[in-house]
């Protein structure tokens, strides 16, 4: 009979350990990749304005494809001209070395 009990708790407190562990897994969302949500930001990296909130936050958003647009030719300039990389940093986003 204790054998059972000890059976039962052990299972028990796995049960509750996965319970605990998947409800702090954090689900990825998955990014869509297109410069002209960055937009908000032309503004701040033209003018010596400071960026948006909203430029703030959708750069946050798009820092999975940075790389991507740093890889870019077409992009490259825009992404690693200084005025880009003062925004980021006054956003708080560390532009990648890809």
């Amino acid at each position: 009979m204790g054998l059972k009990v000890s059976c039962f708790a052990l299972c028990l407190v796995a049960v509750v350990v996965v319970v605990l562990v998947m409800g702090e897994a954090r689900v990825a969302v998955a990014v869509t990749c297109t410069p002209t949500e960055l937009s908000p930001c032309a503004e701040a990296i033209k003018s010596p304005k400071p960026p948006s909130a909203e430029c703030c936050k959708k750069l946050k958003e798009q820092i999975p494809c940075l790389c991507g647009y740093i890889k870019d030719p077409n992009l490259k300039q825009y992404v690693n001209s200084p005025n880009a990389q003062k925004v980021a940093k006054s956003c708080g986003v560390k532009v990648p070395t890809c």
